[in-house]
């Protein structure tokens, strides 16, 4: 999914309960997207946009702990239990802010990429029965809609060659490496799962190749 342009809008202090970090705020140009629903017309150009939580000096030669993290409301905003997002949202941030430095990249991709109100109905047909890829299969969506090339080009931009990459997941290890970025270490976000997310959590192991610690 090439890039026409990629630029940082906004740089600005931002003062957290984790620590003391910089905002930058960055858009991206897509030329010709990809579609996730047939259904759904799809334009000439997207427009995606991302911001960066930046910590400490990340222009070092050691690697940065670095997190790329998919936007959820229901679980950053008002803390569902039906998937582990905030918690694993927490763990990063309390993980760079105990390295000293590290960024966090916060992708605008609510629902694996399908918008907040599919999201919505996805969730009305998992009370049914249906999985987490059954219910988007079912909406006429890929399993996850998401893309990672635009957090690849932001750590381009901000000078990043080689990260210490939180994730379960290893698209996001291959999206990196496939853009130029050497994942020099992969740190688990495993985090302690509750009842409500239990099938959500065996979903992402073994439909999506997710890993265990």
């Amino acid at each position: 999914m090439p890039f026409e342009s990629v630029r940082k809008l906004a740089d600005a202090d931002f003062p957290t309960r984790w620590g003391h970090f910089r905002i930058l705020g960055f858009e991206g140009i897509v030329a010709n997207p990809e579609p996730c629903n047939d259904q759904v017309p799809i334009p000439v150009r997207r427009v995606e946009s991302a911001i960066a939580l930046v910590l400490g000096d990340i222009s070092t030669s050691e690697p940065p702990i670095v997190r790329i993290h998919s936007q959820c409301l229901t679980g950053d905003v008002f803390h569902s239990l039906r998937c582990d997002c905030r918690q694993q949202l927490e763990l990063a941030l309390a993980t760079i802010a105990d390295a000293g430095r590290g960024i966090l990249l916060y992708e605008n991709q609510e629902g694996r990429g399908i918008g907040l109100m599919a999201k919505l109905q996805a969730y009305e047909l998992q009370d049914q029965g249906l999985d987490t890829i059954e219910a988007n299969l079912e909406l006429g969506f890929k399993a996850d809609c998401r893309e990672y090339e635009l957090p690849a080009a932001i750590l381009q931009l901000l000078g990043v060659e080689s990260v210490r990459l939180i994730t379960n997941n290893p698209e996001k290890v291959a999206a990196l490496e496939a853009a130029g970025i050497t994942v020099a270490e992969r740190m688990s976000a495993e985090v302690p799962a509750e009842p409500a997310s239990a099938r959500y959590l065996q979903t992402k192991q073994e439909k999506m190749g997710h890993l265990v610690s």
